[in-house]
């Protein structure tokens, strides 16, 4: 596949953001406690005890999806302008709510259907101010006013916490939009915040950023409000679905939030017709409670009352890369510029590309200093060459070591495209932490022309390739 050199010159930031995005808004700081990766950080002493109270051998429920029995699976939320004129809401638990007024347009979506008796959360986004409203148990009165059991406001563009002891639309005193799984992001390959999830029993206690607990039992045991849990890192998430992959992903990366008392291991997420609910149901049961750990998130507390989770001194990468597959050529492409993925999607770049939503990695679009290095990118030279072959195979290659970079610009097989992103360099072969270390495969296709390379963060995503010829190359480079 041949890219024009063009869109790689132009340089231009992919729209994926380092926090997540709804429209113009972004959905919390990007150093928000519900972006935070972590992958890197220590397990909880008290994990082996937290799975088994929760269900070692319970699977995962996704409670999102399509339709149930006429009502939409999951959370819904609406987005509305600024203009929209705002509700008097009344509250059961009106010392710990905000009074608002709210800006509830008609007929909004409501959690379980109108005539639900569950828990009917109504979260608003105004998109204009980025401002979040979310109500708990919420009810239009014929006047049009609204009555609730509890409700929370929020400026998505500030790290400010609840009171302490505080509830919310959520038992953990949490906002609920952030810990969602929306549909746009999975199709997009990268889910970069942290998730949200229930339990059927929890501690009476909770732990930052949780603000509130809704439970009576004591035992150290039970899980306290504001957990965070992970999916292990030895878990194989190669034999999934490229979606239910980018869930798990995340899961790896980013955990999830103990967010309210209801069914073991039950992650929520939007209502959206796309999905393929016999796809998620049947494939995240296969995962179980064993699968997680607990994460020690304590060393990301830089102040108790905020959100905002303490440097560390390393700056966040600004590009996801995207990982396409053309089962007419068998070939892999990466890339990391939004116009060069456009071309690809819309298929400007020939026939049988598709995402196959398991790069998972993000880098720089520039070095921010000393440790990150320019990534050289290649392109199989396309001349005729006497023998009436192209001189170079139709893919590309990509190399963050300098005596390599200058290597293959001396090959006439290869073109120099210029540089594709910046990573980090690894440090005695390996990657320091918090970065996560990058594998390469190579298909051993130079001799006849068909040479192409498949990049990953997990070797368990390479493997497969081993028997169908590959040979993995090793470590290559840091990313995040």
């Amino acid at each position: 596949m041949r890219i024009p050199t063009l869109v790689l010159a132009l340089g231009l930031p992919l729209a994926v953001h380092s926090s997540p995005q709804i429209g113009a808004c972004p959905v919390l700081p990007v150093d928000n406690v519900w972006n935070a990766p972590v992958d890197a950080l220590p397990r909880h002493p008290s994990s082996d005890a937290y799975v088994a109270t929760i269900g070692a051998t319970r699977g995962v429920h996704p409670d999102f999806g399509t339709v149930y029995e006429g009502a939409p699976i999951g959370i819904p939320f609406v987005t509305v302008p600024g203009t929209q004129p705002k509700v008097a809401v009344s509250f059961e638990y009106d010392d710990e709510s905000d009074p608002g007024p709210y800006p509830i347009p008609p007929n909004p979506p409501i959690e379980g259907g109108a005539a639900s008796d569950g828990d009917r959360h109504v979260l608003v986004l105004d998109r204009d101010n980025c401002v979040l409203y979310e109500l708990f148990y919420a009810f239009a009165n014929a006047n049009g006013t609204w009555r609730a059991g509890s409700g929370a406001i929020y400026d998505l563009r500030s790290n400010a916490l609840r009171p302490r002891g505080w509830t919310s639309a959520d038992a953990a005193g949490l906002p609920i939009l952030p810990g969602l799984v929306r549909f746009d992001e999975v199709a997009s390959g990268e889910i970069t915040h942290a998730l949200r999830f229930t339990v059927p029993q929890t501690q009476r206690a909770f732990v930052w950023p949780a603000r509130h607990f809704a439970s009576s039992l004591t035992g150290a045991q039970y899980p306290p409000m504001g957990l965070r849990m992970r999916l292990k890192a030895s878990f194989d998430v190669s034999t999934f679905s490229p979606p239910v992959q980018v869930i798990l992903r995340a899961l790896k990366k980013y955990g999830m939030i103990l967010a309210d008392n209801g069914s073991a291991w039950y992650v929520s997420g939007v209502p959206d017709p796309r999905w393929n609910d016999d796809m998620l149901v049947g494939e995240l049961a296969r995962v179980k409670g064993s699968d997680f750990e607990a994460v020690d998130t304590s060393s990301l507390v830089a102040d108790p009352d905020s959100g905002a989770v303490k440097s560390a001194g390393a700056p966040a990468a600004d590009w996801a890369v995207i990982e396409y597959y053309n089962t007419g050529l068998a070939h892999f492409f990466l890339t990391a510029f939004s116009a060069e993925a456009g071309f690809v999607d819309s298929g400007g770049a020939g026939p049988g590309w598709q995402r196959t939503g398991a790069a998972g990695f993000r880098v720089w679009s520039t070095s921010p200093g000393p440790g990150w290095s320019p990534v050289c990118r290649f392109y199989g030279n396309p001349t005729i060459g006497l023998d009436e072959r192209r001189m170079g195979p139709n893919s590309h290659f990509y190399t963050i070591e300098p005596d390599e970079c200058d290597a293959v610009k001396r090959d006439i097989g290869w073109v120099f495209e210029g540089i594709a992103f910046h990573a980090r360099r690894l440090e005695g072969g390996a990657c320091p932490a918090p970065w996560r270390t990058l594998y390469r495969a190579y298909n051993n296709g130079f001799p006849v022309k068909d040479a192409n390379h498949r990049f990953a963060v997990d070797l368990a995503t390479l493997q497969p390739l081993v028997g169908q010829g590959w040979r993995i190359e090793g470590a290559v480079m840091c990313v995040e």
